[in-house]
């Protein structure tokens, strides 16, 4: 019963957070609201069964509650005025200022707004990836705790400044208009990529992939394209992520390790989820705005879905790409990509030289990818003994396991070039 109980809470729990925050205007106590809810399922459901509209249940023992929440609050005020003013107490039982009995059709776009203020700026990002798994996922604490290779205390001190902060700045519950829709919105998706990034090449640990956190980013991710269908950036998101999710199955061996994308037997890719995002980039490009750094990206990852094999990769088209992206979104780990695509089109040389006019950049310091993708170029040059160590030290870098294995295997069969 527990499970159903669980799969009923992962499908439900967004929607009933975000009603009951419309009602209360208080994400914090919305949460605590459907978290009472949750018990009472939990207390009641086995006994009686799952409702035939288990959604519903949760929703109305969630506003119950939140009545009863109110009905008390306004009987302190008013015990309070009693005493200092010496008034009756004849409003002791008055109704709410608000209509309580909301309908389901606003339940989207509380769901939007949900999002909105979960993934709020005024938060660290650490903060909003844990309320939004928390809030949107319906994730517990120690789910994200594992997730994330961190202790539950910290997940759960997160998760109470994270919503303490938002009731501190006055954050509204709504989707945000005008001149401040953007960056809010960047915010948003810059949440549910680092969700799924996680999955897709976890930082550390000893999995290489983390498959649950993948398809959360992506079950979010559809459902803001569905509340937010004019935003082809949303649509770029998506696109990204189905395309890469489609490799999951091939990404990993017979022990857990990475297997790069050109050795990947391309069979194994998922064809279903490539046709998916093939479509929500085609969504995205017929909105007609400029291309955005997700639409970008998806376009990338499509070059790569529609090579029959890793030879017949058009680098070239890629690694324009890459240039393109780099002007509108520069980074020096955009840069990096951009010299592995250059130097796949037009050689290790031509490759290695943009790597080394970017190695000092102080965001690229401690990233493993650096002196991994060094030692790629040095190897197809010849440069054995240099590839070796740079090999090395991006084993020593990496906090992830399997990663680190198949780094020091690359460095161990160059011992002994030149």
């Amino acid at each position: 019963m527990h499970a159903s109980i669980d799969a009923v809470w992962r499908l439900e729990s967004a929607r009933i957070i975000a009603g009951l925050a419309r009602l209360v205007r208080d994400v914090g106590l919305a949460e605590e609201l459907a978290q009472d809810a949750l018990v009472a399922a939990l207390e009641q459901w086995p006994e009686s069964g799952v409702p035939d509209n288990p959604g519903a249940w949760l929703m109305a023992v969630g506003k119950r509650r939140a009545i009863d929440r109110i009905r008390r609050q306004q009987r302190l005020e008013s015990k309070l005025e009693e005493i200092g003013h010496g008034l009756e107490p004849e409003a002791a039982d008055a109704p709410p200022e608000f209509d309580l009995a909301a309908d389901d059709e606003h339940i989207e776009d509380d769901v939007l707004r949900l999002i909105f203020t979960a993934c709020h700026p005024v938060l660290s990002t650490q903060a909003r990836v844990a309320l939004t798994l928390r809030m949107l996922g319906g994730l517990t604490t120690e789910e994200i705790a594992r997730a994330f290779l961190t202790s539950e205390p910290t997940v759960a001190q997160r998760i109470v400044r994270a919503k303490r902060t938002l009731s501190e700045a006055g954050v509204p519950f709504e989707v945000p208009e005008g001149p401040d829709r953007a960056a809010r919105l960047a915010s948003v998706l810059e949440v549910l990529y680092l969700i799924f990034n996680e999955g897709y090449a976890a930082s550390g640990g000893a999995d290489w992939v983390r498959a649950d956190l993948c398809l959360e980013a992506l079950r979010l991710g559809r459902i803001l394209a569905g509340l937010a269908p004019g935003e082809p950036e949303v649509h770029g998101l998506v696109a990204l992520m189905e395309i890469q999710a489609s490799r999951t199955r091939a990404r990993t061996g017979p022990s857990g390790e990475p297997v790069p994308l050109h050795e990947q037997d391309r069979a194994r890719w998922d064809r279903l989820l490539i046709h998916r995002g093939f479509a929500a980039l085609l969504r995205a490009r017929e909105i007609g705005a400029p291309p955005g750094p997700y639409v970008l990206q998806a376009a990338i990852a499509a070059c790569h879905a529609q090579a029959a094999s890793a030879e017949d990769t058009d680098w070239a088209q890629i690694a324009s790409l890459y240039g393109i992206l780099a002007r509108v979104a520069p980074s020096p780990i955009v840069e990096l990509n951009r010299a592995v695509a250059v130097g796949m089109a037009d050689g290790p040389e031509r490759g290695l030289a943009l790597v080394d006019a970017i190695a000092a950049e102080p965001a690229l310091r401690g990233y493993p990818l650096l002196p991994g993708v060094r030692g790629d170029l040095l190897a197809r040059l010849g440069r054995g003994a240099e590839a070796r160590k740079e090999f090395e030290r991006a084993a020593e870098l990496t906090r992830n396991a399997p990663e680190r294995r198949v780094l020091l295997d690359r460095a161990a069969a160059l011992d002994g070039a030149q």
